[in-house]
């Protein structure tokens, strides 16, 4: 996602400094130096880096400019990603299971409802092929890994399986709907 590669961008501080003063006016690299009071080895390699990303440019004159469309496209594609109903709205998706799920392991289920059953659905998904038959042994070994050094245990995860219909259950045999 656009936003999170500007995001990174800008963890810098010698970054953050340069573009500030680009913002400001600056436009060449001594400038930039002067103004965010850096080397100039620094500021050029902050230059550097921010015109590799895009998000300074040079103008006719090689005076240096903040791309500012860079930025707006960035917010444009954020909105449309995030955009309730809009197929490409996961990222809001991604965020919650990087969350409440961490290498392979449920870290807590969510209190919120509908990011309970996002969680869950994963979880049921990652875990069970639709329409095999497990025995509840099996779905108990498979959960475990899940519950590793988390706080909820196996049997509630079942449970809350089952309750939402991630999992049929038939005299002690488990499958997920196709």
């Amino acid at each position: 996602m656009a936003t999170d590669r500007l995001m990174r961008l800008f963890t810098d501080e010698t970054r953050v400094r340069a573009f500030a003063a680009v913002a400001l006016g600056a436009e060449t690299s001594e400038e930039v130096a002067r103004a965010a009071g850096l080397s100039a080895k620094d500021a050029a390699l902050a230059l550097l880096k921010l015109r590799e990303q895009g998000v300074v440019t040079a103008g006719d004159r090689a005076e240096l400019r903040v791309a500012y469309e860079v930025f707006q496209e960035a917010a444009r594609a954020e909105r449309t990603e995030t955009a309730p109903g809009n197929p490409g709205s996961s990222s809001r998706d991604e965020r919650t299971l990087q969350t409440f799920v961490r290498d392979g392991r449920l870290v807590r289920l969510p209190a919120q409802w509908t990011r309970k059953k996002l969680v869950l659905r994963y979880i049921a998904e990652q875990t069970f092929e639709p329409g095999v038959a497990y025995p509840e042994r099996a779905v108990d070994e498979k959960l475990q890994g899940w519950c590793e050094d988390g706080d909820v245990d196996h049997v509630t995860l079942r449970r809350h399986l089952v309750d939402l219909h991630h999992l049929d259950r038939s005299e002690g045999i488990y499958r997920r709907a196709a």
